[in-house]
């Protein structure tokens, strides 16, 4: 990853808090582990079926029947537990993720979610993002400020089909850490050597500056 995408990815780790149940979803956020202490008393949870969750291993060091959801390899910890899909899917609807940092197309400046088609490109599917957007206990965002051709993804309201409606509420990208509030985007931290009239002009939509001096990742 660049350096902008690492200090991204270390600053979300720190939204962790201990005891935390916390899902990570495909992408960006399944990185969020290799930031964080291997004691770091937390559970980690995927939706194929297992929680309390142990470091991501190479294949030679793998069992090739314990994966996550998004295909790496892991392993376990002492408290581990394996599931079938409708427990795993039971655990999510229930509440008891306390914690999901998902992947984004787009996120509108009221917390609705994009990120799992754009229309005539391929698709796997959905997957749990529905379920655990809408069910999560808190839901923030890991993602670039802009696309691969610069367009915006935080913008006034989503163009893509929505994954869920007003369910985010912390947004990470490459630039900055944004809040979605009941007025709109508000920064509240600025990635290094990144200004606060960068991030402006990368968002697509009116964005909160405070007027003292902004938090550094």
């Amino acid at each position: 990853m660049s350096d902008a995408r690492t200090r991204m990815v270390a600053r979300a780790a720190r939204e962790i808090a201990p005891g935390m149940v916390v899902n990570l979803g495909i992408g960006l956020p399944t990185r969020v582990v290799n930031h964080l202490p291997a004691d770091f008393p937390f559970c980690l949870h995927t939706e194929n079926g297992l929680s309390g969750i142990g470091a991501t291993l190479p294949p030679e060091r793998a069992d090739r029947n314990l994966i996550d959801a998004g295909g790496a390899y892991v392993s376990t910890i002492p408290g581990s537990a394996f599931f079938d899909s409708a427990v795993s899917f039971a655990l999510v609807r229930s509440g008891r993720i306390d914690l999901t940092m998902l992947g984004a197309f787009e996120v509108s400046e009221t917390g609705d979610l994009a990120n799992w088609k754009i229309p005539g490109k391929f698709s796997p599917g959905a997957g749990g993002g529905i379920e655990l957007a809408q069910k999560a206990r808190r839901v923030v965002v890991l993602t670039t400020h802009t696309d691969r051709d610069g367009n915006p993804k935080l913008l006034s309201e989503c163009t893509l089909p929505l994954t869920a409606s007003g369910c985010v509420s912390r947004i990470f990208t490459d630039l900055a850490v944004i809040d979605v509030t009941p007025s709109g985007f508000a920064l509240r931290e600025l990635a290094a050597g990144v200004s606060a009239g960068d991030v402006r002009h990368a968002t697509g939509a009116a964005l909160e500056i405070p007027s003292g001096e902004i938090p550094v990742f």
